[in-house]
């Protein structure tokens, strides 16, 4: 497989590919992109017209695979030290799936509107936008405390999709709308999380872009 990643080294969902693609050790060309370049912009526009990244690009068959979720799916398809991310047997699978979506849209999707909220003018900010997404996070972080119960990783036996989608959007969690700690299984996990190699790795090339980050205020030394 000739795969090449246009990614930037600070987005959550770029981590989630990167993740599926470290831990599953296959090999990718990284494409790092500058949307404010508008060459970096072309480039990843003629590839996906939404100009959003991640996008995995498989030259052997000139496919173009956008959003983290469906790339890392296709790695599970394609490539065998991949497969374990998205389980065979249909139970399993719908259960990460399922923990996917709610990384993604339960925690990210607020997450994303209390950070770009930071990054407008003070007359533009939504007061009310911003304490509704905090919400949001404060509701959804209990239902990973009752599913990890039990459980080593978040929806199957082994580390998944599920789990590569729970590292970025936790991350941010516990910087932007920290969880309360009697959630104990919640805080035990994301240390498991943190200790994967694959993490480690896009962690430390993440560490440079922090500094950007609109609340390193909040991020724990031990990040910096």
């Amino acid at each position: 497989m000739a795969l090449t990643l246009y990614y930037h080294p600070l987005s959550s969902y770029c981590w989630k590919a990167l993740i599926a693609l470290y831990d599953s050790g296959t090999p990718f060309t990284p494409r790092q992109v500058d949307l404010g370049s508008a060459d970096d912009r072309a480039v990843l526009q003629a590839l996906w017209p939404p100009c959003r990244f991640p996008v995995l690009h498989d030259g052997a068959c000139d496919r173009v695979l956008p959003e983290s979720t469906i790339l890392i799916e296709y790695l599970a398809q394609q490539q065998a030290g991949a497969a374990g991310l998205l389980p065979a047997e249909a139970d399993a699978r719908l259960q990460v799936r399922l923990w996917d979506r709610i990384c993604d849209n339960d925690l990210e999707g607020p997450l994303q509107k209390i950070v770009g909220d930071r990054l407008r003018q003070e007359a533009e900010r939504d007061p009310k936008g911003v304490a509704d997404a905090r919400a949001a996070v404060r509701r959804t972080c209990p239902l990973f405390e009752r599913q990890l119960a039990g459980r080593t990783w978040l929806a199957s036996e082994g580390f998944s999709l599920a789990d590569c989608a729970a590292l970025p959007a936790l991350f941010y969690t516990f910087i932007v709308e920290p969880p309360p700690t009697e959630l104990v299984q919640l805080h035990a996990y994301f240390e498991r999380l943190l200790q994967r190699p694959a993490v480690q790795r896009v962690l430390l090339q993440a560490r440079p872009w922090f500094q950007y980050f609109p609340f390193v205020d909040a991020m724990p030394a031990r990040f910096l």
